[in-house]
Formats: structure tokens, sequence, C-alpha cells
């Protein structure tokens, strides 16, 4: 049985489970939100984002199949991670032919494959790069996070530093974004294994987004050798993962660093609509599952709270879908990749970082993955076949 360690969670979980074991009559409609909700200010928020039509867009690499990460080396040149398994180099502004030897086995299955990549901040001393992909087998899968030394196009001495668990079946919603910290640790974000009907010890598998004990539907923060810091929140607790930053995320594909404000942020799907913009903050509970915007797939509700005072509220809920991933900070304010809108949204913050506006800028292809670069442009991945690597100006 899954321990929710929350004081709500077992009125919560009460209702939460006669929702998901109801049979719906029909398909409800949409949730009445508007699309792109501001919860943070009192901006209006109409039937759909304005657009920005300032923005210039340059393409500078086609011809990828299903991009997904992006990262620099400290001499500009580019690596660029497929979905399908490979690793591609671009150097000043050409794609090398010959994918980056050396990667472990990756398990390529719908959502799975090789995800997200970041690069050592002393890599001139060390040479490593980090990426996050899928391992297993279809009946018991997870999320790794491997790391090895870049040699040309070879990547040597290849060690896996991190393995989410429980292990899942399905392709589904293995998250999964890391970044750097000031203090040179790492935060990988986790999916919380699947929608229903999928299980894991009998229960519907996103509950473990609340159980402490477990990976699933979380933030983790690891050393750079993938141990775990020793002021991690719930380091010492007997009944919480020691690796664990934060909790209650269904499936975090944007994770960013705001460096001049010290402020981290993540975007999150949601099921249908509710999707999330989040302030990330070490030691708390983001809600998942139990309190949410969205519901599920067929319409029906999944849970009936949407907000609680021991849960952190998002920033701003998107209602319809845009099906968020990837984001960036630049010049102050944040840009987050829409798979489903297909666009770029700028989400303009005031000087405390609260949210105050946004503007989507149209790309045409579902959007996978937004960075700045080290010399301060936006670069932008598209998840098609071919997929494009795009530079915004």
């Amino acid at each position: 049985m899954i321990q929710l360690l929350t004081p709500i969670a077992g009125s919560l979980l009460g209702s939460l489970l006669l929702m998901a074991c109801a049979t719906p009559t029909g398909v409800e409609t949409q949730p009445e939100n508007p699309i792109g909700q501001i919860l943070s200010t009192e901006v209006e928020s109409g039937a759909s984002i304005p657009l920005n039509r300032e923005w210039e867009q340059t393409t500078v690499v086609e011809n990828l199949e299903h991009p997904w990460g992006l990262a620099w080396l400290p001499d500009g040149t580019m690596l660029i991670t497929e979905r399908p398994g490979r690793l591609r180099i671009v150097r000043d502004g050409v794609l090398d032919p010959t994918p980056v030897a050396g990667l472990p086995e990756i398990l390529v299955l719908n959502q799975g494959g090789l995800l997200d990549i970041a690069v050592h901040p002393r890599f001139e001393e060390n040479s490593l790069i980090y990426f996050t992909y899928s391992q297993g087998t279809p009946e018991a899968n997870g999320v790794a996070v491997g790391r090895g030394e870049l040699r040309g196009n070879s990547l040597e001495n290849v060690e896996v530093i991190f393995q989410a668990v429980p292990l899942k079946r399905g392709g589904q919603h293995f998250g999964s974004r890391i970044v750097w910290l000031p203090d040179d640790t790492l935060l990988v974000a986790i999916g919380d294994g699947g929608n229903p009907p999928l299980e894991l010890d009998g229960e519907l598998i996103r509950l473990q987004a609340q159980n402490r004990e477990s990976h699933l539907g979380k933030i983790v923060r690891l050393n750079d050798d993938g141990s775990i810091p020793g002021d991690n929140p719930w380091q010492g607790d007997p009944d919480s993962d020691p690796a664990i930053w934060s909790y209650g995320h269904r499936n975090i594909q944007g994770l960013a660093i705001d460096s001049q404000r010290g402020h981290v942020w993540s975007t999150e799907h949601g099921a249908l609509g509710g999707d999330e913009l989040n302030l990330i903050k070490g030691g708390k509970n983001y809600g998942w599952p139990l309190v949410t915007h969205s519901r599920e797939y067929t319409g029906g509700q999944i849970s009936d709270r949407q907000t609680h005072p021991d849960m952190v509220d998002p920033h701003i809920v998107w209602t319809p879908a845009i099906a968020p991933s990837g984001l960036a900070v630049h010049g102050g304010d944040l840009f987050a990749g829409g798979l489903v809108s297909q666009s770029v949204h700028h989400i303009q913050l005031n000087e405390s970082g609260e949210v105050i506006d946004q503007r989507a800028i149209a790309i045409g292809q579902r959007v996978r993955d937004v960075r700045e670069s080290p010399d301060g442009h936006l670069y932008v991945l598209t998840d098609a076949a071919p997929g494009r690597l795009i530079r915004l100006h």
C-alpha cells in the first residue's frame, strides 16, 4: 500500500479513488478556465493567447529525427539528442552526419528514448556530459541518468549515476529534464509513470507522485557523481527517499534556472487541460494528482480540488492544453515550448519574478525544447521527423 505523506492525503485520496473507479456516462465538456489563466497576478486572460510577431526565425539545422534536448560545449559546439537513441553534434551550424558513439543501451518506446542532455559546469576540466534516457524492457523500465567523457565523437567511461525506482511498464511519462544549480548539484525531473488504467502494486501509478518513497512524479537533486546532497529536504527521513527535492508532479518536460532572481521554474503536462507553470522550491508538494486543474482524457474529474494551503499553486494554468515542453530564461522572461500549440510562449515577468503577461510565437511544428545559448540567443527544437533547430532573433 502506498504511504501518502501529507496531512490531507487521506480525505483527498478517498475522493480520488472514487472518481477513478467511476464510469463516465459521456465525455464532459472542457473546463471553462481560459487558456493561459494567470494565477499569480490580476492580468486578464482571453480565450486565446495573443501572438507576438516581432521575432524572426532562422532554421540552423534540418533533418533531425525527433530531437529532444540541446546543450552547448564551451567552444560553442551544440549537442542535440534524438529520441530514437542518437546524440548529434553541430559545429559552426553544420550537423555532423555521424552520431556520437558510446551511448548505453536505450529503450526506445513511445515517449521513451534518449531525452535530455547537460554539460558539466567544469567540462573543460573533466569532459563530462550528462543525459537522461529510458532503460529496461517494455514491462519494467524507468528513467536513468548517465554520464560520460566526450572525446571527439565518442563517449568514454560511461556510467549510470542514477536510476529512478520503482520500475514501471509501458512507455509513458518519463519526464525528464535536467538542470545544474549554482552549487554544481543537478536537478532531474521524473514523470509519474503514466495514465489510467496503468497501475503499480494494485493502485493507479500516478498516485506514486504523492509517495515520497518513490522517484515517480518527483524532482530529485543529485551531486555530480550521483550521490545524494546532505542538505536535501528529506535527508534523514526514514519514510522518504533522500534524493527527492519536490513532489506531486505529473510529467515535467520544462525546467530552467533564473540565475538573476535565484528561481527554478518548471512546465508540467496536465491531462485534459491543466498544464502548469510552477516556481519550484525544495521540500514542497505540487499537488498532483490530489490537486489539479486538469481532467481525465475521457472528460471525467480527476480531483474535486484545484488548490490547497499545504500544496503549491501554479503560476499559470493552460486550458486547453499547450502540452508544454522545453523552458528557457531569456532577457528576464520565460520562454516555454508547446507541443500542441506549436508555439513558443513568451511569459513576461516583473522585477520580482511574478507573471504579468504572455504572448505566443508561432513556430508551426511541435516545440520540444527551448534553450538560451551561452552567447544569449534563443534556440528551438521541433519534435518531428524531420525536425529542425531554429534560432529566434
